[in-house]
């Protein structure tokens, strides 16, 4: 028996955009084709009020005296706009126009017509008209009502010049809701989009399938097969690392005891003894450092245990930490606290500048000075530790934070991984870490940026 709530089904998205776009359309459809109506209605109407009115003075032309021997013209009414229907007439008897408007041709339109009635196309004098022919009941005459082709097409002509701004209008008016509406059902792609671009190299947490449409789910958990491979992958090589640095601890602490057994036995080989205690010192200092990153490696931005450290104390400590070390090779320690405390986790803090002045002391030669500094500087929090030593190229500068990475030639050890551990640190803190020139225009500084603390609610 199944538990819990049972998830949504996939929806469409193709049936969605289809159901949008032909909603869209019929609506907009069905709009156009008011307007289209009103405005043929309107139309229309003036074309039979014209047909009603050229009918009225074919009736008046019909009614007028005329005899066989002249061929009389009919005058036009006088009317102060131009017609719609310019329609023109002759009345025929045997082959002669005996009357006729006068932009009629003198000619019948159409000779022989063999029915009563009924239209024709004929082509006088240069123009095409559409002709109507129909006969007196004795056959006596016969009446020919033409109008040019010409005439039509400026009536069809009218009709687009009032149309083409309205037809125009719904189609931008129909492409600005199929934008919006597509827009509206492609937000679930945006968002999983971008919850994808947000994530950094560590974030290996599985993308929510929740709420996506069908077409994307199979890519969406094809991911999350990715995700899960890769953050096994990396457990592992993390576990692997951890354990095997923890458990080079202990043989190495037995090792130097030895040595520095071997080392009291065997006075005359103090110096062989001495490199081989530097030479496993070194190494005990790469899984220290090993393990510290095998630690931080997993930890996300909000396992850290934030709160505002005191920077006085904790500048106190790091320098008498240093202390006996700078005095040896006369290297002066200057502090500047410009800012009483900031937000950050105590004991990360206090790696990352243990690795600094580690560092600083390590590279510079004697008489050189060092300064830590913590100073305001706009939004954010400034911690520095700057040395007027040989310093570091600008090239160089950039791969400072690679794992092993060393400049050559400096003739000093290290494992190439205190300031990868630092650049870590100021990941999980949000902060900024930085390369520049230290004091005096020479030397390195080193500056790790901190955000202000939100305020407290």
């Amino acid at each position: 028996m199944k538990t819990g709530t049972a998830e949504p089904r996939p929806w469409s998205l193709r049936r969605r955009l289809l159901a949008a776009i032909v909603s869209a359309s019929v609506a907009l459809w069905l709009a156009s084709l008011g307007i289209l109506a009103a405005i043929a209605w309107n139309e229309t109407g003036e074309v039979f009020d014209d047909a009603l009115e050229e009918t009225g003075a074919l009736i008046l032309a019909a009614t007028t005296d005329w005899h066989e021997r002249g061929l009389l013209e009919s005058p036009r009414p006088a009317r102060p706009e131009a017609r719609k229907l310019d329609l023109a007439y002759q009345i025929v008897r045997e082959g002669r126009v005996l009357q006729r408007t006068g932009d009629a041709p003198q000619h019948p339109f159409v000779a022989g017509f063999d029915e009563d009635s009924g239209f024709a196309d004929a082509h006088v004098e240069g123009r095409r008209w559409r002709v109507f022919v129909i006969r007196d009941g004795a056959g006596r005459f016969e009446v020919q009502v033409g109008q040019e082709v010409g005439e039509r097409l400026e009536i069809l002509e009218d009709l687009a010049d009032s149309l083409w701004l309205p037809v125009l209008g719904v189609l931008g008016l129909l492409a600005l809701v199929a934008w919006l509406l597509i827009g509206r059902v492609l937000r679930p792609l945006r968002r999983t989009a971008a919850a994808i671009a947000a994530k950094s190299a560590d974030d290996l947490a599985q993308v929510p399938a929740g709420g996506q449409p069908r077409e994307v789910l199979p890519i969406v958990q094809a991911l999350n097969g990715v995700l899960a491979r890769l953050d096994t992958a990396l457990q592992s090589e993390r576990r692997f690392t951890a354990d095997a640095a923890h458990e080079l601890r202990t043989p190495l602490a037995g090792l130097h005891m030895q040595v520095q057994l071997l080392q009291r036995q065997h006075p005359e080989l103090a110096g062989s003894f001495h490199k081989l205690r530097q030479d496993i010192g070194r190494v005990t200092g790469l899984v220290d450092s090993l393990l510290t990153l095998a630690r931080l490696d997993p930890l996300a931005r909000g396992q850290l245990a934030r709160r505002p450290v005191a920077l006085a104390p904790l500048v106190e400590r790091l320098l008498a930490a240093h202390a006996e070390e700078a005095a040896r090779r006369g290297i002066a320690l200057a502090t500047r606290l410009e800012i009483e405390q900031v937000d950050a986790d105590p004991q990360m803090l206090e790696i990352a500048l243990r690795n600094l002045l580690d560092n600083a002391l390590r590279y510079c030669p004697a008489g050189s000075r060092i300064e830590l500094a913590a100073l305001r500087l706009g939004a954010h929090e400034r911690i520095a530790v700057r040395d007027d030593g040989p310093g570091v190229d600008e090239a160089s500068r950039r791969r400072l934070s690679e794992r092993f990475f060393r400049v050559l030639g400096q003739g000093q050890g290290g494992s190439g991984l205190g300031l990868s551990i630092v650049r870590r640190i100021a990941e999980l803190h949000g902060a900024e870490l930085s390369f520049g020139v230290g004091l005096d225009g020479r030397g390195l500084g080193v500056s790790l940026d901190l955000p202000h603390a939100a305020p407290a609610s």
